[in-house]
């Protein structure tokens, strides 16, 4: 079977060197900030980001070990079964992308950055943006959104997702990863996405600093969520920022050490101090 990769990609006729309906999947790990991320993008023109897929990662089990050699006795070869999901969750995106009058999808699951190698073997051309967030605050909003334990967890949930996604994405050409850090999405919302805009070689539109006002299909439950936290913060724009920095005021003294611990080398070459 002909390797995708070398076939030579449709243009935009517009003009633009990016392949038509260039996929686009936001990752990072849980409380990174990729919801907002998703919500301000849903709101551009051209762009649809739906709810969470995340059945990619079990999809991803069926072409490796242990499940690989039992797949095998059909007889296709892994290029087969990733044409042919790739095939069924494109044309899904696409429609629901159609159906609401936008021209190119994106897909905001967290946990694929576990799997980037695995979306670049089903989507040779895809984009991936990485939300990047100060994984001390990451493990305070465990803790503020599902408790204590799930706090422990993300110690060591952070830096594995830290380090998967950007080992992964390091191995992609410039033009399809991109790491955009929290701190700066919500200090300066307009500045970050225009350069964020620029990489997915979108126009800028002002529609996407006004997310609050656009429709978009997500829990009711998020919506109350958000609003309350506004509220509290007294902040009256669609991006609150009073999250930064939070763990000073919410992490005792075992999750700090936990976190130093288990990701402090993350922390320090992401420039956390």
């Amino acid at each position: 079977m002909p390797d995708p990769r070398h076939e030579p990609a449709p243009i935009d006729p517009a003009g633009s060197h990016r392949p038509v309906n260039q996929p686009i999947f936001i990752v990072g790990c849980q409380r990174s900030g990729t919801t907002l991320l998703r919500l301000l993008l849903d709101s551009h023109p051209n762009i649809s980001c739906g709810p969470e897929t995340r059945f990619l990662a079990d999809f991803a089990r069926i072409t490796s070990p242990p499940l690989w050699p039992h797949m095998q006795q059909f007889g296709f070869p892994k290029e087969y079964w990733h044409a042919k999901f790739a095939e069924l969750f494109d044309s899904f995106q696409s429609d629901y992308a159609r159906r609401r009058g936008k021209t190119r999808w994106a897909d905001k699951t967290p946990r694929y950055a576990l799997h980037l190698d695995y979306l670049d073997q089903l989507f040779p051309d895809c984009q991936i943006v990485h939300v990047i967030r100060d994984g001390r605050d990451v493990v305070a909003s465990h803790k503020d959104r599902w408790g204590y334990l799930s706090a422990v967890k993300a110690t060591r949930k952070w830096p594995m997702y830290i380090r998967a996604a950007r080992t992964a994405g390091h191995r992609l050409p410039a033009s399809r990863y991109c790491e955009i850090r929290y701190e700066d999405l919500v200090a300066n919302t307009e500045g970050t996405l225009r350069k964020l805009l620029d990489f997915l070689q979108e126009p800028w539109d002002d529609a996407v600093l006004a997310h609050d006002t656009r429709p978009h299909d997500v829990q009711p439950r998020y919506l109350v969520f958000s609003s309350r936290r506004r509220e509290m913060a007294r902040e009256a724009g669609p991006v609150y920022r009073s999250r930064i920095g939070a763990y000073r005021k919410e992490l005792g003294p075992e999750l700090r050490l936990l976190i130093r611990t288990l990701g402090g080398r993350e922390l320090r070459a992401l420039g956390y101090r």
